[in-house]
């Protein structure tokens, strides 16, 4: 260990936080500045949530170029108009911050080399497959994606051998949404060299019913297919249309700002090429995956997180240290429901601890991955370490997802002030799944209330393409924490619709370092707001997701209109 050296990183990572956390306190005209000129935009007329105390009773926002000028009675605000400024009359609607989502992948999918399996029959993935199949030239993968094993009506998942029915010649994967697993066909097996009598990798494993390969890989047994056989590939114009879809449909969908939460060099460029051209529409905080070209690159350039701009911003660097929670793969100190399985780590101890050294002896914040009990003690101990000696305020390190949480574990975050991302649609949407895990267990995982109450500043997540990243399907999720079915999973976790709402604005900016910036209707923070056809505060907790979104402004300009 290089405790000296990394002792004098984490005195120049401090300081480099700090100074882009006070840059950021400033970087916005203040209010004498900005009340002499007159507001571009007038927002009269609807029920205002700022989640900031200091203006609760605002009946009306105005703004100047894309921060905001000032917020307060409608009188007040109207003698900010001047003779060129345009008026948006929300009566009957809500203003609202802009919602964040601090952990998503927004270009998992890549529609451009793979199918939609999104479906409700086997047999139409097998009818989508085939038609993928003849679109791909030969010899190379067939790829699918938004798999989800437990939403078919026929009560059972994907195989290998539904697969090979319809494409037997060549390599086949249909990624599971949650990107932990995925089915592969026999084809796929034979070019990897891979039988029955296959060992597991280490971190990883072949699923086998009696003996058999059921087609079904999961965590790093999925890598050995990344080196066998030809892989479609796209271009560089591709990729940027891509990043244009994707944030045109999340601010569609409310959110301002998202999170990719394990970048690569490909979707740097693509964001990149996307805000060049005019066509990025939500705000990207990019996490470079460790151990990637991406932060390898980031790093020798001197890139740290906070590098960037209010648009595009580097943050934290993302590890995943186990399974995943909706694939039922994330390591816990109890087994899955009737089974001896405990799920999987995919990084031991030394690796997590060498992977915090490297991110603060190179002035970058980390997240890892962790969901189940096991792993996120061990995230914690690799925190603690550096941490001990720690100067000034805290770094926010981060544990994306920390699904599955205890009382100890709840007191380490709180004293190491970590930032935990837990899902905020998962309660609501992936219901099925959480008999594996059993009603008890559902008590603490995506633990809001305990976190909240623990005083905790828990980020919002949607981790799509695992979750679904709609904001109102996460206010509901969170608040009503039952699924799609009416079933209840941990009515001990609900929080208020009032605390759901502080979640997916002021903590999303908090987890990102960005709360001088966003996350309240502030004057002098950027002018993202969303109007919302209904009350989230007064809506039927179980009609949340079906608020309409009305449009979403980024920098004091619609990005999406009804």
């Amino acid at each position: 260990m290089r405790h000296a050296p990394i002792d004098k990183k984490r005195r120049h990572l401090l300081k480099a936080l700090a100074t882009a956390s006070a840059a950021a306190s400033v970087s916005g005209p203040s209010w004498a500045n900005m009340a002499l000129g007159k507001a571009d935009l007038i927002v009269t007329g609807g029920t205002f949530h700022t989640m900031d105390i200091a203006t609760s009773n605002a009946q009306a926002m105005a703004v100047r170029g894309n921060r905001i000028l000032a917020v307060g009675s409608i009188a007040d605000i109207n003698d900010l108009a001047g003779p060129g400024t345009r008026r948006v009359d929300a009566r009957g609607l809500t203003v609202t911050p802009g919602f964040i989502d601090a952990h998503s992948h927004p270009l998992m999918a890549n529609e451009a080399i793979s199918v939609d399996v999104n479906v409700r029959q086997i047999s139409k993935v097998q009818s989508l497959l085939k038609q993928q199949a003849q679109r791909t030239p030969p010899g190379q993968w067939v790829l699918a994606h938004m798999y989800d094993d437990t939403k078919f009506d026929e009560g059972r998942p994907l195989t290998r051998q539904d697969i090979d029915a319809v494409v037997p010649s060549q390599p086949v994967m249909v990624r599971h949404r949650g990107g932990h697993t995925a089915v592969v066909n026999s084809q796929a097996f034979a070019i990897a060299g891979i039988d029955n009598n296959t060992p597991d990798p280490e971190g990883g494993r072949f699923f086998r019913e009696d003996g058999q390969l059921t087609g079904k890989v999961a965590e790093r047994a999925m890598f050995i297919f990344d080196e066998v056989g030809e892989w479609p590939a796209v271009d560089r114009e591709t990729n940027r249309k891509g990043a244009s879809l994707m944030t045109k449909r999340m601010a569609a969908s409310g959110l301002t700002s998202t999170t990719d939460a394990f970048g690569d060099l490909e979707g740097w460029v693509s964001y990149m090429d996307a805000l060049d051209a005019g066509e990025l529409y939500t705000r990207i905080a990019y996490m470079p995956g460790g151990n990637t070209a991406a932060y390898e690159t980031m790093k020798k350039a001197g890139m740290r997180s906070g590098f960037g701009n209010a648009m595009l911003r580097v943050g934290a660097v993302k590890y995943a240290a186990d399974g995943s929670a909706s694939e039922r793969t994330m390591r816990m100190s109890t087994p899955f429901e009737g089974t001896d399985d405990y799920g999987i780590l995919t990084m031991s101890q030394e690796q997590i601890d060498s992977a915090v050294d490297d991110a603060v002896a190179n002035d970058f914040r980390i997240g890892i991955h962790a969901n189940g009990d096991v792993t996120i003690d061990m995230v914690l101990r690799a925190y603690e370490r550096v941490l001990k000696d720690w100067e000034g305020v805290n770094p926010r390190f981060r544990i994306e997802h920390c699904s599955l949480v205890n009382p100890l574990l709840l007191k380490r975050i709180k004293a190491t002030g970590t930032i935990p991302t837990p899902f905020y649609t998962y309660a609501y949407y992936h219901g099925n799944k959480w008999v594996d895990y059993g009603s008890e267990k559902m008590r603490s995982m995506f633990a809001h209330r305990s976190f909240i109450d623990e005083g905790i500043m828990v980020a919002p997540a949607s981790d799509f393409t695992p979750g679904p990243y709609e904001p109102m399907m996460a206010l509901q999720s969170m608040v009503t924490r039952q699924d799609s079915q009416g079933r209840v999973w941990g009515d001990n976790q609900r929080i208020t619709a009032a605390e759901a709402m502080q979640v997916c604005t002021v903590n999303g900016a908090y987890a990102s370092f960005e709360e001088h910036d966003k996350g309240t209707l502030t004057p002098g923070k950027l002018a993202d707001f969303v109007l919302l056809g209904q009350d989230p505060l007064k809506t039927d907790p179980n009609a949340l997701k079906d608020i309409p979104i009305v449009a979403t402004y980024l920098d004091g300009q619609a990005v999406f209109e009804a």
